[in-house]
Order: C-alpha cells, then structure tokens, then sequence
C-alpha cells in the first residue's frame, strides 16, 4: 500500500465524512471485513472502509491499521510504521488469531511502536469468524457483538 503525504487532498462527496480509512497489513480476509463493519456500525461504507491498494489517505480521515496478533503480523506493521513518513499517527487494531495471548515476540515489538501510533485497539478472537460467510453474518452473534461496541469505545475514546 502506498499512501503519500502530497495525496491529501480535501474529497467531495461520500468520502468527505469518512472516519476511519483501513489499512490492512498482510492482506484483506474475513476479520478485516469484520472490523470495518464494526467500526462502520451500519453507516454502509460511510464511515468506514478499508483502502484498496495503493489508495490514497482520503482527507479528515482516521488511519487505522489491520493486523492480526502474530508476530509477522507485528512486523508487518513495524515495517509499514518504517515508511509512514509525515501522515497524522495511524491507530492499530490487533485482531486476536487465537483465543491465547500474543506471543512475547509480538507484544513487546507492538508495545515498542507505540510511540508511532495513536492508539492500540484489541479486538479478541471470535471463534465465529471461521464460520459465517461475511462480516454482515458475524455481526448477528453477540460476541461479535459486544467486541464491536467495545471496539467503538476505544478508539472514540469515550
């Protein structure tokens, strides 16, 4: 994903009240999609979405990170953190890949960014996701549920 600082340019239309522009580390799947429908909560795609490669940062929007509890997935981030350049601090939402805490390797790289970002978010895994057949079916099961509120909450800082 390539996003340029000189892209940023004020967007007319739909985009204008974007929230949240998704990045997604090491690929789209099924808890990105989750995730940008969590953080959309029922806006259809006007608040937010995930950005399709080599897509600008539209204007006014808040990046947020994709990346899944591994330690390549913090690496993945330390290494797009490496050429993020002069754009607004991105927050990280942390998908849990299994229902065990991150390995050491990865908490301690994660914690030793995040000086680099505006925020961590955790969301825990949700044994759901290896089951429906899109984000709009996860999000019919409380647990998803509940994780998308609590998702919500932290990054509005309320």
């Amino acid at each position: 994903m390539t996003i340029h600082a000189e892209s940023l340019l004020p967007v007319n239309g739909p985009s204008a009240a974007l929230r949240y522009a998704l990045v997604p580390v090491h690929g789209p799947g099924i808890a990105v999609a989750t995730v940008a429908r969590m953080l959309d909560g029922g806006a259809e795609g006007a608040t937010a979405r995930v950005l399709a490669p080599g897509e600008s940062l539209p204007y006014g929007a808040q990046p947020v990170l994709l990346a899944e509890t591994t330690v390549y997935g913090a690496h993945c981030v330390e290494a797009l953190l490496q050429r993020w350049g002069p754009l607004p601090k991105p927050w990280l939402v942390w998908v849990a890949d299994a229902p065990v805490r991150p390995v050491a390797d990865a908490r301690y790289l994660v914690r030793a960014l995040e000086g680099r970002l505006a925020g961590v978010a955790k969301v825990p895994y949700l044994p759901v996701l290896r089951a429906v057949k899109g984000p709009d079916e996860a999000l019919e099961y409380k647990d998803v549920q509940a994780a998308a509120e609590k998702l919500r909450r932290t990054m509005e800082g309320s």
